[in-house]
This record gives C-alpha cells, sequence and structure tokens, in this order.
C-alpha cells in the first residue's frame, strides 16, 4: 500500500508507513515510540487489522528501533480491545525473539512473558504453545536460547498433559548441542525448579541440573549454582545429602575460578538452603577453603559472605576455624580482597562478644585502618559503628580513634569526606567533653580544607553536631569559631562562613539567629567579592521565613529588608537577582527567572 494512495482515514498508518520507510534511523525510532499514539487515533479494530500485521510484516530494521518495537508490543494488550485478542501480539513478538540481537530477542521473550500472563487457556493452547514449541525446534540457536525463557511462566497456567510435554521439551534444550541454549537452559533451570512439584524436581530437575553441573563449558556450569539452590530449598536436608552434596562439593572444587567465584558469591544462601548437618560436616571446611582460595577475586566474594555464614555457626568453630583465615586476610595482596573484608569484617563482633572481640578483632581493625588503600580504610571507617555496640566507647577510643584521628588529615580527600560523615555518630557516643577535647578543632579545620565537597559536608556536620549536643553547646564551642572566619583574608573562609551559618539557621534558637547569625550574614552582605554577596542573598532567602516563624518582625524590617533593597541595585546582575528573588519570597510572590 503506497503512502500518497491512501485514503484519508488510513493517515496513521500511512503516516507510520512514511517513517519507517526513512533514511534516518532517528525518525524510525520515533515512529515505534508513537506507536501507541497511532493505535488510540485507530482504535481496537484497526489497530487489530491493519497495525499488527504491517509491524509483523516490518520487522527487517536496526537493533536500536526492533528493540524499540519489542518492548512497546509488550504493553500494546489495551490497544487491541481487550485480552480476548492479545495472542495477535505472538507473532511479530516471534519473529524479533528469534533475531541475532541478544538485547532485542530479551525483550521481546520479556514482552511474551507479560502476554501469556492475559491470555486465556484457549489462546495458550492454540497460540502460545505452539510458539514456544516452534522457538525451541528452530534451526537456529537464537529462537532455541529465547525459548528457554518462556516455560517458567507457562508451565504454571497449562494443563497437567501440557506441562508434562513441556518438561520433555525443556530437557532437550538443556542437552542442546549449541552451549548458547544449553546456558541458557541453565539461568532458567532455577525458576522452573520453583513451579515444579517436589516429585517432578527429584525425576526430572535433579538429572538436569547434574548433567549441566558437569558441562564442558565453566559459563554453563556457574549458572548451575542458583539451581543447586533452588533444589536444596526444596528438599529436606537429609534429602539434599543424599542428591546434591556431591555435586556442591564439585562446584566447590571447580577448576574453573568463575564456578568458584559463584559458589562464594552465594554461599550464605545456599547454606541456610542446604541445613544445618551439611553445614556442620561440610561447608565450613568448604568456606575456609574459599577463603584460601589462589584466585583473588573469589577470595574478594568469599568475605562479603564471612559474617552471615559465621552467624550459622558455633563461636567456637569461628575462633578456630574462620579467624586465621580472616587474620591472613587483612594482609592479602590483592586491595579489593581487603576492601571487601574491611566492609564485612565488623560484622563479626556481635558473633564474638566484647571480650574475644577485644583480643581477636581489634588489632585487625588497626591493622586495616592503616592500609596503603583509601578504599580499605574508607569501609572499615563506614562500619565502626558495629564495633562500638559491643565493646563500648571507651575502648573504641582507647584503641582506634587515635587512627580515626589520623586519617582526618589523610591526604586522600574521599577518606576525610568518611571520616566527617562518622563524625556525628561519634560523636554522640564519645559525649561533649571527650569530643571537644579530641574532635573539636579537627570538625573547623575541615571548613577551610581545599576541597569544596569537604567544606560542604563540614558545614553540614556542625548542623548534625548541633542536634546532637544540643544549641547552648554550638553557641559556645562552634559559633564564636565561625564568627571569627567572617573575617579573614581569606574569602574562601568568608564563603564558608555563609554556607556554615545557612546550615544551622534552622536549628538554632531565636536568639542565636538575630543576635550572631543575621548580624553576620548582614555584615557579609557588604563584602568585596560578588559571589559571597549573592549568597548572602540566598542565605536570607532562608533565613526569612525563620525569623517570621520566630516573630522576629522588627529584625526582618529594620535590617534584613533594607540591606536586600540595597543589594537590588548591586553592580553584579547575580547579587541584583537573588536579591530580589529573596524579596520576593518575603512578599509571598515568585520571581521570574530572566
Amino acid at each position: 500500500m503506497e503512502v500518497d494512495s491512501v485514503d484519508e482515514t488510513l493517515f496513521p498508518i500511512a503516516v507510520l508507513i512514511d517513517e519507517l520507510k526513512h533514511d534516518d534511523v532517528s525518525l524510525r525510532l520515533n515512529a515505534i515510540k508513537r506507536l501507541s499514539t497511532i493505535a488510540v487515533a485507530l482504535g481496537p479494530q484497526r489497530t487489530r487489522d491493519e497495525l499488527i500485521p504491517f509491524l509483523d510484516e516490518s520487522i527487517d530494521d536496526e537493533d536500536e528501533v526492533l528493540l524499540a518495537l519489542a518492548e512497546e508490543l509488550g504493553n500494546f494488550v489495551g490497544y487491541l480491545g481487550g485480552a480476548q485478542h492479545a495472542h495477535l501480539l505472538l507473532p511479530p513478538l516471534e519473529t524479533l525473539a528469534a533475531v541475532e540481537e541478544t538485547t532485542v530477542r530479551d525483550k521481546a521473550v520479556e514482552s511474551l512473558n507479560k502476554i501469556v500472563l492475559v491470555l486465556d487457556a484457549k489462546q495458550i493452547e492454540e497460540y502460545y504453545i505452539l510458539l514456544v514449541k516452534r522457538l525451541s525446534s528452530g534451526d537456529w540457536f537464537t529462537s532455541r536460547s529465547s525459548s528457554c525463557s518462556l516455560y517458567s511462566n507457562l508451565y504454571q497456567v497449562v494443563s497437567p498433559a501440557n506441562q508434562e510435554e513441556l518438561r520433555k521439551s525443556f530437557t532437550q534444550l538443556c542437552t542442546d548441542d549449541t552451549p548458547m541454549v544449553r546456558r541458557a537452559a541453565a539461568a532458567n533451570l532455577s525458576k522452573l525448579t520453583k513451579k515444579f512439584s517436589k516429585d517432578h524436581v527429584l525425576s526430572d530437575i535433579l538429572v538436569l541440573f547434574k548433567n549441566l553441573a558437569a558441562d564442558d563449558q565453566d559459563s554453563v556450569r556457574l549458572l548451575t549454582v542458583d539451581v543447586l539452590i533452588a533444589i536444596a530449598e526444596t528438599f529436606n536436608p537429609k534429602e539434599n545429602k543424599t542428591n546434591i552434596l556431591e555435586t556442591l562439593k564439585n562446584l566447590s572444587n571447580d577448576k574453573s575460578w568463575r564456578v568458584r567465584y559463584m559458589i562464594a558469591d552465594k554461599f550464605v544462601q545456599l547454606a541456610k538452603a542446604v541445613g544445618e548437618e551439611i553445614i556442620k560436616e561440610e561447608l565450613i571446611s568448604t568456606f575456609v577453603n574459599i577463603l584460601r582460595d589462589n584466585e583473588a577475586e573469589v577470595r574478594t566474594a568469599a568475605c562479603t559472605q564471612i559474617p552471615g555464614f559465621c552467624s550459622l555457626m558455633d563461636q567456637d568453630s569461628i575462633l578456630n576455624l574462620i579467624l586465621p583465615c580472616v587474620k591472613n586476610l587483612v594482609t592479602d595482596n590483592s586491595q579489593h580482597v581487603r576492601a571487601s573484608l574491611a566492609t564485612e569484617i565488623s560484622g563479626l563482633a556481635p558473633l564474638l562478644g566484647k571480650q574475644h572481640t577485644i583480643e581477636h578483632l581489634l588489632q585487625l581493625f588497626l591493622q586495616l585502618l592503616k592500609d596503603e588503600s583509601a578504599d580499605v580504610r574508607l569501609n572499615i571507617i563506614s562500619k565502626l559503628d558495629r564495633v562500638n555496640a559491643v565493646i563500648g566507647i571507651e575502648l573504641l577510643s582507647q584503641s582506634l580513634l587515635p587512627a580515626i584521628i589520623e586519617l582526618a588529615e589523610d591526604k586522600q580527600w574521599r577518606v576525610r569526606l568518611a571520616i566527617i560523615e562518622n563524625i556525628p555518630l561519634l560523636a554522640g557516643q564519645l559525649g561533649k567533653e571527650f569530643f571537644d577535647e579530641k574532635l573539636g578543632s579537627l570538625c573547623m579545620s575541615w571548613l577551610g580544607d581545599p576541597v569544596f565537597s569537604i567544606r560542604e559536608a563540614a558545614t553540614t556536620n556542625l548542623r548534625k553536631l548541633t542536634e546532637v549536643f544540643g544549641v547552648e553547646w554550638s553557641k559556645q564551642q562552634i559559633l564564636p569559631k565561625i564568627l571569627l572566619m567572617s573575617t579573614n583574608v581569606n574569602y574562601l573562609y568568608r564563603m564558608t562562613t555563609v554556607f556554615a551559618l545557612t546550615t544551622l539557621a534552622p536549628v538554632v534558637n531565636q536568639q542565636v539567629l538575630s543576635e550572631q547569625i543575621v548580624p553576620t550574614l548582614i555584615q557579609l552582605s557588604q563584602d568585596a567579592i560578588p559571589n559571597i554577596r549573592f549568597n548572602v542573598c540566598k542565605s536570607l532567602e532562608l533565613v526569612i521565613p525563620l525569623l517570621n516563624k520566630f516573630e522576629l518582625g522588627k529584625i526582618l524590617n529594620e535590617q534584613v529588608i533594607p540591606r536586600l533593597n540595597t543589594m537590588v541595585e548591586d553592580a553584579d546582575g547575580d547579587v541584583r537577582f537573588y536579591s530580589q528573588k529573596a524579596l520576593m519570597v518575603n512578599s509571598g510572590n515568585e520571581v521570574a527567572v530572566a
């Protein structure tokens, strides 16, 4: 059908045809993304009769366009006039599920899995099952690979007779000659396991799992770890010991590090699935071997599992079997291993208790706090609250705080930032006196840090400290030092003063606001640097509602408003704009952005 010969009533289709034939990919892509609009214009009947057949005939385009089409069709049921017509979407999606590009096939499969859930029994029998069969027996591996992802949703909505046929068909996919198909089958076998009855898991899934777990391709074997977990969750501990323990051992000692990595990465989940008896008899020694694996990637993954797996063990086993491995990992050659351990090691403190944490873990924490890698130091710092909860702040401060103070001046700004973010937590635990003596001056020094992110975090830190220790403490310990910075010759200090006062304003009382914050901002509004002046305007914009809240109208009308009125005529355009914006907030209006 030529566009120029189309009847006027077919105009939406004509436009679509024209755009889909255009040389410009962006125009074709845009046409696909407007399919829903076109369908609304056509109505359900013509969408079924004209649009869907046209799309089915037009699947020969760039991958980007086909990907958009596969996604659109998955949400198209409503435009056809209801679920009773949903099967009309299957032909174009079947074609898309067999194309070469993986992303297009995956999106087509995703859409097919949506549509099967709205089909009735007759549609499934007459259309969907046949589609899955055709894809499963296709000449190209692409269609067979795609079909593997369709069995799980289909299996739960068909009759027992069809379920048996699907089990046989999926078995063929698991033994396909092409590794890509076996990989897809292995990736979807765990989903099917959860849909099968226990008897069918025993009779069908178990055999498929063992064959795939012994596949000559490690890319297939590594995908069977999820299947192993799904089977273990189906069986009881005795059945697990009988049916899957041997395969579990083989996978844990696989010659491919990628397979061992998958075991390590999911070890806690696997342990919970197999049961307490297998944990005691087999998995503790298996975990020790994984922690000592010769590949850093495997050790890195294993470190993430340490607290979770140790929570399934008795304390003696942790002390005698796991801690020696942890001590070795603290000095591991790979910084990635050490960084992973630093994130998780504090999780051992609640499991070991106060005495064993002091005896065995504190020294390891200190080693990690002094590690040459910034990531390692960051990770151990971020989780110190777990240790404090177990051993108390007194011991923590004696053992770890000196190292933390040293890190607060670290050359890596991200380390300094991590310290700042943890200061309020430590402050609440240390108490005012200890904090003022050990960390007070440090917190103020960050306000002059050369890195803006540090200065910004430092001002936020002061607000949080005020919330922890109270306004009176802030008035005595923080505000005098901030106000002193307002006269510093370095404009960065004066700018930081503006930011700090703006951040503190919402958490102080009316006396501090009126007697210290507002006068200082008024003073800084006359600074020679335009950046400082317009930031004062932005600050006053936030302060005005607070003055109204505290009913400080006299200060507002006699100090703030006159100053802003003067700044409206400033030589700098930004100052004029932000001063006007602040004034508009006071009057309850919005300022128009030029």
